[in-house]
C-alpha cells in the first residue's frame, strides 16, 4: 500500500512542478535587493504573490528585528512535522559602493536574465540562495497539495528566512530569522535544508566561529612615525603568523569527520580614520572566520593564537605592540546520524530524480543554519543544486530552469516520504 501511495503521489507532485513558477518566485525575489537583516520587502512581495497564485494555503510574513522578516506556511494537521528551509537575504547586500571591498568591481550587476536559446537562468544572489528557496517553495506546494488530495494526514511547513547568511558579531547584526522561528513555533521533527553546495546529500555540517584579533600600539601623527612604520606598515608580519597558525590548525582537523573539514582565514582588516590617514592607526584588527568540526573549543582557540602571537611578535618590528584575541561562536558544528529518517528519505528522493545515489561527500567548508536545527536536535538533512558562475560576473549566478524543476521534485518526494512513514508508523500502533 505504501509504495502504491507512493507511486501516485511521486506522479501527482511530478506533474504538478514546472519551469514557470519557479522562475516567477526568482523574478519575484529579484524585483528589490534583500540583504541580511532588511528582506521585509522581498517578503512581503513574494507572500502577496504566492497568495495570488496558492490561495488554498497559508503565507505568513514575521517581522524580525527592525526591517527583517520570515515567510512561512504549514499545511496539513496536528503530528511529526517535516520543514523546507531557505533563506531570503543575499551574501553581497547588492550595494555596489558597500560590495565592492570583498567583490573589487564597481558597476551594478546586470539584472535577472534568461538566455531565449538555452533558458539559462543568470542573475544576482541566485546561489545565496534565491533559487534553491524558489525550488523548496515549488516542492512545498506541490507537496502539500497532493497529500491533501490524497487524504492523508501530514504536516509541512516551508520557512524562508530572514538572516541565513553568516554575519561577525562583531559588527551591528541583526537577529536570525531561524532563531525568531524557532522562538515562536514548536520544534518540526525533521528538517530539510535547500541551499546550493556540494552534489549530495549532506548530513554532517561545519559550524562557524568569528575571530578577531587585535593589535595595539602608540598614538602619533605620520609626521612623527619612526623607523619601524607602525602597524599598518608592518602588518604582513602579523598575517604571515595567523597564516602559519591557520595551516596548522586545519592540518590538525583532517579526518575530523566523513563529510565536513575545518577552514580559516582572515577575511577584513580594520585600523585608522579614513578621514585622517595623517594619523597612523593606534589599533588594528584583523578579522577571521573559522569553519569549525565537532569539538573545535572557541576558548581554546584563542588561547592557542593568542600564544603564538604572543611568541613570535617579540624581537620583529611589531615588538611591543600589544596584543588581544576575541572569538564569537555562531554555531557549532552539527551531525545527524545517516540512518536518520530524513536522511533516508533524501538518498532515496535523490536517486528518484538522478537515478543513481547521491555520491560520497567530504571535505566540505560550507555552514549554514542547517546546524541551528541540529543544534536542537532536529534531524536534517541539506541538499540543493550547484550553482555555476556567470563568465561576465562572479556575483550573478546560472541555473539551468530544468535543474531547479529537478529539486523542486525532490523536495517534494521528501515531503511525501516523511508523511508516509508517519502512515506506516500509526499503522503499526494501530
Amino acid at each position: 500500500m505504501k509504495s502504491d501511495a507512493l507511486r501516485h503521489l511521486r506522479h501527482a507532485t511530478g506533474a504538478a512542478i514546472s519551469s514557470g513558477p519557479i522562475v516567477e518566485a526568482i523574478r519575484v525575489m529579484a524585483a528589490g535587493p534583500s540583504p541580511r537583516g532588511r528582506e521585509r520587502a522581498t517578503a512581503t512581495r513574494l507572500a502577496a504573490w504566492a497568495r495570488s497564485r496558492w490561495p488554498e494555503l497559508p503565507w505568513n510574513i514575521q517581522a524580525v528585528g527592525d526591517e527583517g522578516a520570515n515567510l512561512t506556511s504549514t499545511a496539513g494537521g496536528a503530528g511529526p512535522e517535516l520543514l523546507l528551509y531557505s533563506h531570503l537575504d543575499t551574501s553581497l547586500s547588492g550595494d555596489v559602493e558597500h560590495d565592492r571591498w570583498t567583490t573589487g568591481i564597481d558597476e551594478e550587476p546586470a539584472p535577472l536574465s534568461v538566455d531565449p536559446e538555452s533558458g539559462l537562468l543568470a542573475g544576482f544572489g541566485l546561489g545565496v540562495a534565491r533559487a534553491p528557496a524558489a525550488a523548496a517553495l515549488a516542492g512545498y506546494v506541490a507537496a502539500a497539495t497532493a497529500l491533501r488530495h490524497h487524504g492523508l494526514p501530514y504536516r509541512l511547513s516551508l520557512l524562508l528566512a530572514s538572516g541565513g547568511t553568516h554575519s561577525s558579531p562583531f559588527a551591528p547584526a541583526g537577529p536570525a530569522g531561524i532563531d525568531e522561528h524557532l522562538r515562536s513555533h514548536p520544534l518540526p521533527s525533521a528538517a530539510v535544508v535547500a541551499k546550493c553546495g556540494p552534489r549530495g546529500v549532506l548530513y554532517e555540517e561545519p559550524g562557524a566561529i568569528f575571530l578577531r584579533v587585535r593589535l595595539g600600539g602608540p598614538y602619533r601623527p605620520v609626521l612623527a612615525r619612526d623607523a619601524g612604520g607602525g602597524l599598518l606598515a608592518n602588518l604582513g608580519t602579523a598575517t604571515a603568523i595567523l597564516e602559519s597558525w591557520r595551516t596548522e590548525h586545519v592540518a590538525a582537523r583532517a579526518g575530523a569527520g566523513r563529510q565536513l573539514a575545518a577552514e580559516a582565514g582572515i577575511g577584513a582588516v580594520r585600523g585608522g580614520l579614513l578621514e585622517k590617514p595623517d594619523l597612523l592607526p593606534g589599533v588594528v584588527e584583523l578579522h577571521l572566520y573559522l569553519v569549525t568540526v565537532p569539538g573545535d573549543d572557541p576558548d581554546e582557540i584563542v588561547r592557542t593564537v593568542l600564544a603564538r602571537m604572543r611568541a613570535e611578535i617579540p624581537g620583529g618590528p611589531l615588538d611591543g605592540c600589544r596584543v588581544s584575541v576575541d572569538a564569537r561562536l555562531v554555531h557549532p558544528a552539527g551531525v545527524t546520524s545517516p540512518d536518520a529518517p530524513v536522511i533516508r528519505h533524501a538518498i532515496a528522493a535523490w536517486h528518484d530524480e538522478h537515478g543513481e545515489p547521491p555520491p560520497a561527500i567530504s571535505g566540505w567548508k560550507g555552514s549554514t543554519d542547517g546546524v541551528v536545527l541540529r543544534g536542537h536536535g532536529v534531524p536534517t538533512a541539506r541538499v540543493g543544486p550547484a550553482a555555476g558562475s556567470d563568465p561576465a560576473d562572479p556575483r550573478r549566478d546560472v541555473f539551468d530552469p530544468r535543474t531547479l524543476v529537478r529539486f523542486a521534485r525532490l523536495y517534494a518526494g521528501i515531503a511525501v516520504r516523511h508523511a508516509l512513514g508517519d502512515v506506516e508508523e500509526q499503522g503499526h500502533r494501530h
